[in-house]
């Protein structure tokens, strides 16, 4: 799943998920569990409103190692084709 992720079309943070979500153009969102609850709550409501399919990836390092990232990941959404 998350090898996937490197060569995926996604949004990498909360804001563009949030609107990625929003607009319709999410078809999966990880979220890492050493995130914020206060950050993971509002995205995790989203998805259950739209339907989109959450993934969890244990941290924060993992989830932006998989993105090919410097920096960890709170939430990362792959965009539909």
């Amino acid at each position: 799943m998350l090898s996937q992720l490197s060569a995926a079309s996604k949004v990498v943070g909360v804001k563009q998920s949030a609107k990625a979500i929003k607009s319709g153009r999410a078809d999966r969102v990880y979220i890492a569990l050493d995130a914020e609850q206060r950050v993971l709550r509002p995205i995790c409501e989203l998805c259950r409103q739209m339907q989109v399919e959450v993934e969890e990836v244990a941290t924060m390092a993992e989830l932006g190692d998989a993105c090919m990232i410097d920096v960890g990941a709170a939430v990362v959404t792959v965009l539909t084709e």
